[in-house]
């Protein structure tokens, strides 16, 4: 890292995942960005104790996305990286999903992210330098039974970080995706303990994932180091899915 610190925008980023990713970047000297919907007292107490900005956007809203990006822009005249973390999920027979339940899915984990990339990049294109991140899911790798609209968003962000990296490598900007397989976070507490149990059987290494864990994927690809890698889609899952 250089003297000046990067600057890391992390939607979905007050609580799970995407507060493991943001305390986890903090330590590898990034200033983040926390986006939220409505955890407003979360995401303002995670950015007060790593001395970075909590703000406010739908991600499904591609106003509210600019609006936050300009407001990034704004404040810290750059944008070093972009890690897509915002996500809901829905679980159940396809055939009993309303349409507000598949839109709501589509527009937070699929199009949020395309219009974080799109207001995003102009300015990295500028830069000639960017890392994005994109939390895809091995469900969106090999599809999960009762989460075709889940599956079909996750399947979706794979296609959308390749095809990025292809687009804006020349531009000196890295586009990869980290898809995490049963990891222990709010998404996945309404599995019951025997759900547990039988995950960690199936699961090579024995056991779910951390939310550390799948933070250190991603602060590697934001890294340095991983200044050659784009297009890449690195698999958290324990071999679950291999």
């Amino acid at each position: 890292m250089s003297a000046t610190p990067k600057i890391a925008l992390i939607t979905g980023g007050s609580r799970g995942l995407g507060a493991a990713i943001a305390r986890r970047l903090h330590t590898n000297g990034y200033t983040v960005i926390i986006n939220y919907v409505n955890s407003k007292e979360r995401a303002e107490a995670l950015a007060h104790e790593l001395d970075g900005l909590a703000v406010q956007a739908d991600v499904g809203d591609p106003d509210q996305v600019r609006a936050m990006v300009a407001t990034v822009l704004e404040r810290f005249a750059r944008l070093d990286a972009l890690v897509c973390n915002a996500a809901v999920a829905w679980q159940g027979l396809t055939q009993d999903m309303s349409d507000t339940d598949y839109r709501k899915i589509m527009s937070t984990d699929l199009d949020g992210a395309f219009y974080c990339c799109r207001s995003a990049l102009p300015t990295m294109i500028r830069q000639k330098a960017g890392r994005i991140v994109l939390l895809s899911s091995m469900w969106g790798e090999v599809g999960g039974a009762c989460e075709g609209a889940y599956s079909a968003a996750k399947g979706g962000l794979l296609a959308l970080g390749k095809s990025l990296a292809k687009e804006v490598g020349p531009s000196g900007i890295t586009v990869n995706l980290v898809s995490p397989g049963v990891i222990d976070t709010d998404m996945n507490a309404h599995l019951t303990p025997e759900d547990l149990s039988a995950l960690c059987e199936e699961t090579p290494l024995g056991r779910i994932g951390k939310p550390e864990e799948v933070a250190a994927a991603v602060a590697f690809l934001c890294s340095e180091e991983a200044g050659f890698i784009t297009g890449a889609d690195l698999p958290v899952n324990g071999g679950l899915v291999i």
